[in-house]
């Protein structure tokens, strides 16, 4: 029991700090790459600087980027909170919450740290700056809300992937930010969104699946081993390896990018001669585990 209270607190302890330090990054670059580069991100938080900037050139009024910020994510957050998972909606909550907090209330003196004139580095370096916010929020098993809500949701419970639709929700807010405001804003913030995607792609991996063919003389220790740590089954071929003319089996399995490392080291020491062959997977069909959000 005491084990278990102790595991618990550090895991929370750290998906806290993870949390923390995202909506701090998050904040920071909403306040100075972005800001600096008049940018429109994608998502609920670009949706929430259209409305801003727009409430305060056409109506002159300055309304709190929280506000907006929560009043959006009110909707697919209940959502989240019924459908997906109450510590994985509870956390993406909390992201939301201090990310806009800090938003509205960071110091002048630290906004003022970044004085960039150009555009394109501002849409560059603030895209790197969001991607490793972004990947410290999943790492923490959250995400920054707003459309990653609808999306999972849509996921998880009609098995369609929803990302086509978010991504072509993303393309008319840049349409009306190039309306209302200006074209080169809209072409620089998809430099930015470009950007933001290749770094979380690289920092983050749970949602891609890699393909693994392993030729053994110990296929029932491996398939369990795969069965076991990640919860994903194996079809086996038998063959004769022809440089040796012996019979060999080859397990296939596609696997979770994130497993795959650490699936690899613990199949070498059960079979160090074991020859393993990694393949990038682009689509799966068919039963494919997914760990439920807690």
């Amino acid at each position: 029991m005491v084990e278990n209270n102790t595991a618990f607190i550090k895991h929370t302890s750290k998906r806290l700090v993870l949390i923390t330090a995202a909506s701090l990054l998050m904040a920071f670059d909403l306040n100075t790459f972005i800001h600096a580069g008049g940018l429109i991100p994608g998502g609920f938080t670009g949706l929430t600087l259209l409305i801003k900037e727009s409430a305060l050139r056409f109506g002159g009024i300055d309304i709190p980027f929280s506000i907006i910020l929560y009043i959006l994510n009110l909707v697919p957050a209940i959502i989240s909170f019924k459908y997906i998972g109450k510590w994985f909606s509870f956390y993406s909550v909390l992201m939301v919450i201090l990310s806009g907090l800090l938003t509205d209330w960071m110091p002048a003196m630290f906004i003022q740290i970044i004085q960039l004139h150009d555009v394109l580095l501002s849409a560059v370096f603030g895209g790197i700056l969001n991607g490793v916010a972004t990947g410290l929020c999943l790492h923490a098993g959250a995400t920054s809300g707003g459309t990653d809500f609808i999306a999972i949701f849509i996921s998880e419970k009609y098995r369609k992937d929803a990302w086509n639709y978010i991504f072509a929700g993303n393309c008319v807010i840049l349409v009306l930010a190039a309306y209302l405001f200006e074209l080169d804003r809209a072409l620089y913030s998809i430099i930015f969104q470009f950007t933001t995607t290749v770094v979380l792609s690289r920092l983050y991996r749970g949602y891609q699946q890699n393909t693994l063919f392993i030729i053994t003389e110990k296929s029932k220790e491996i398939f369990n081993l795969i069965r076991d740590t990640t919860h994903h089954g194996a079809t086996s071929f038998s063959g004769i390896g022809q440089y040796e003319m012996a019979e060999r089996v080859m397990l296939y399995s596609v696997v979770s990018a994130g497993d795959v490392n650490s699936l690899i080291a613990a199949i070498k020491k059960i079979d160090p001669n074991a020859f393993i062959n990694v393949i990038k997977t682009e689509q799966v069909n068919g039963r494919f585990y997914q760990r439920p959000k807690d």
